[in-house]
């Protein structure tokens, strides 16, 4: 995907967004056409563009590219019972006792952000917060939390 140790090491390199593994339609019960377009053509693409030009705040847009490709590989076409399933379920039965224990809790958190940031379940099995752009190495599940991902 990206190539995190030459960023850690100072160098610089191209980055760009991964291609969309699913279609609009597919997600479209939970995503319309417009936040679509806004996250993956307008945002995503600009930070990795600002990035490539070295414009603007070279962390930040590195980290909205790294967070938006971890986002966007999460998606796929909504089912009936869209549930985790599989080796997710077990990690988070384990660390919550349910899923929908894990959902309140997870709600919780998301809600003590003021503003701006993303959520995530981490590998730990923690839920953390960032309220800004920040390239984490223990994400497994990761939410947008912006104002805008909700239009």
């Amino acid at each position: 995907m990206l190539d995190f140790i030459k960023l850690l090491e100072g160098k610089t390199t191209d980055i760009e967004i991964i291609p969309l593994n699913f279609t609009q339609r597919e997600v479209a019960s939970v995503m319309s056409k417009s936040t679509l377009d806004l996250h993956y053509e307008k945002l995503a693409k600009g930070y990795a563009k600002r990035y490539n030009n070295n414009e603007g705040d070279k962390d930040f847009n590195y980290a909205g590219v790294f967070l938006h490709n971890i986002w966007f590989e999460q998606f796929r076409e909504v089912r009936a019972i869209n549930k985790p399933n599989g080796p997710i379920a077990n990690f988070i039965i384990k660390h919550f006792g349910s899923y929908s224990e894990f959902q309140k809790e997870f709600e919780a958190e998301a809600l003590k952000i003021q503003g701006s940031g993303w959520i995530y379940l981490a590998n730990n099995g923690t839920i953390k917060i960032i309220e800004n752009h920040e390239v984490r190495d223990d994400i497994l599940l990761l939410v947008d939390w912006w104002e805008h991902a909700w239009i």
